[in-house]
């Protein structure tokens, strides 16, 4: 699939495909990301290469696609004079419900992420996190097949965003369901999805299943010690391991030379007097890999 604006080139010769389940899409700021799920929706055309979606292809059947699709923008979509219920009691009717039904699922839908009793406010008296609620309702309004989500979270607290994501992620495991995330907080990406897509420069540079690509890395261990923890650090240091805490844990980030093998660390450690408490191979990050695929540091 290719897409460009005039002589630029937005999406070049791109090929991915989704499935069921949650799939994360990554990539750093114009690397298309924004160019693809317009392309999906239906306001884009490819100047070559094809595009099915749900066995319906685009553009010719792009009606019939997002009768099947939900989407939740970045940017607001709410009307401030009007309030949450009325909203998507409208949009209920956009989708062909009669206006029992669309009040009725409206209800459900702003129960479901936990609007409360705002939902018969005007909009405009709404915090940024309540209308990221509002425009996640709307998107899961018609129970989707396709679910795109741009930013999701965006202006949350730290709880109403686990609340959302946990929401996703309950969504994204329906079957006959399929979910694309795009965000910038890789740490979303790891909560909600089982698959992942980055894209750089209008390509694909990785993707596949998480817990494939996040594989163990060699030498490198996590520690946890019962107590010494300084002299336990020091005697490793002296070893010729790097060691590194992960804050706010007390858990130490160990890279062991190539000579030292596990048994050893346990055995420099009982010589501090102390015990190992945790241990385990340290996995590559879902930002390692971001990193590497993207070529940054």
């Amino acid at each position: 699939m290719r897409v460009a604006y005039g002589d630029m080139i937005a999406l070049d010769g791109i090929s991915v495909t989704f499935g069921e389940g949650a799939t994360g899409l990554l990539g750093p700021n114009g690397a298309g990301k924004s160019t693809l799920i317009k392309t999906l929706l239906g306001f884009n055309r490819m100047s070559s290469g094809s595009l099915t979606i749900l066995g319906y292809s685009m553009p010719r059947q792009a009606l019939e696609v997002r009768r099947h699709l939900g989407y939740m923008p970045e940017k607001e979509i709410s009307s401030p004079k009007i309030s949450a219920v009325s909203f998507l009691t409208y949009c209920g009717r956009i989708y062909g419900m009669s206006r029992v039904d669309s009040l009725e699922r409206a209800h459900e839908v702003l129960n479901r992420v936990k609007l409360g009793d705002s939902r018969y406010r005007n909009m405009e008296s709404y915090s940024t996190g309540m209308l990221q609620r509002v425009k996640l309702a709307q998107a899961i309004l018609h129970d989707p097949k396709l679910l795109l989500l741009d930013e999701p979270t965006n202006g949350l607290d730290p709880d109403g965003r686990v609340e959302i994501l946990d929401l996703i992620k309950e969504i994204g495991k329906r079957p006959g369901i399929s979910v694309l995330l795009s965000s910038h907080l890789l740490p979303d990406v790891q909560h909600v999805c089982e698959d992942v897509v980055m894209i750089d420069q209008g390509k694909v540079v990785r993707s596949g299943q998480i817990r494939s690509l996040t594989t163990a890395q060699d030498n490198v261990y996590e520690l946890r010690f019962r107590d010494n923890t300084n002299g336990c650090v020091a005697a490793l240091t002296d070893a010729g391991c790097q060691c590194r805490r992960l804050f706010p844990s007390d858990i130490w980030l160990t890279r062991c030379p190539e000579s030292i093998r596990r048994e050893d660390l346990f055995q420099i450690v009982r010589n501090c007097n102390s015990q190992v408490r945790h241990f385990q191979a340290a996995r590559y990050s879902l930002e390692d890999i971001f990193l590497e695929a993207v070529g940054r540091e």
